[in-house]
């Protein structure tokens, strides 16, 4: 699964290395406790959104969105929609398992020893049971960390819809690991860029 580095982003306005025709915008200052992203100022909100999607096509494709994140714990939603369906009209176990993992990875981060920049968060073991189909046009994921090592982090997730139904739920696990560069470099990617 993805790795989940959360780097930290230059200063606003200032251009990016090598690259001064690039410019990127400053993260917002997370505060302590739980934040509701709605709660945030638009331009954090919108930060915030693209972060998460910024290099990662996939999650655009699937409508990724943080709801809420905290110490201990991250709430994402994706829309319940076609380019996330498999052959038979269904939401597909693929895309159930990507915000899984994505959610857990943003548990982990934000819950952990993890120094952004230093280190990279690796998927090191996920389990997803299916429970059942949504109703409605969203799926939300609630990842909270049941145990966080020097190295191992231990996540508990569960998927719901809209009317609170249970769809998934998951075990899974990260590693915290020394820095990791790309298997394949891609245009203006640093090997401190985030890998939401």
């Amino acid at each position: 699964m993805a790795d989940q580095p959360v780097a930290e982003q230059p200063v606003a306005d200032q251009p990016v290395a090598d690259q001064p025709e690039i410019r990127v915008s400053r993260p917002p200052e997370m505060p302590s406790g739980t934040v509701r992203i709605v709660d945030l100022p638009e331009s954090d909100r919108e930060f915030v959104r693209s972060a998460l999607r910024r290099a990662t096509p996939l999650h655009e494709l699937l409508g990724l969105e943080i709801v809420e994140i905290g110490e201990g714990h991250a709430v994402l939603s994706m829309p319940v929609r076609p380019e996330a369906f498999n052959s038979t009209g269904n939401l597909h176990g693929g895309a159930i398992a990507t915000l899984i993992d994505v959610a857990a990875g943003t548990a982990a981060a934000r819950g952990s020893g993890f120094e952004p920049g230093r280190q990279s968060l690796v998927t090191a073991d996920l389990h997803v049971r299916y429970l059942g189909r949504p109703h409605g046009d969203a799926v939300y994921a609630r990842a909270e960390i049941l145990k966080a090592g020097r190295q191992l982090i231990v996540v508990e997730c569960r998927v719901t819809d809209t009317e609170d139904r249970l769809i998934a739920s998951a075990d899974f696990s990260m590693m915290i690991v020394p820095l990791r560069k790309p298997l394949r470099p891609m245009d203006n990617a640093k090997d401190t860029d985030p890998d939401l």
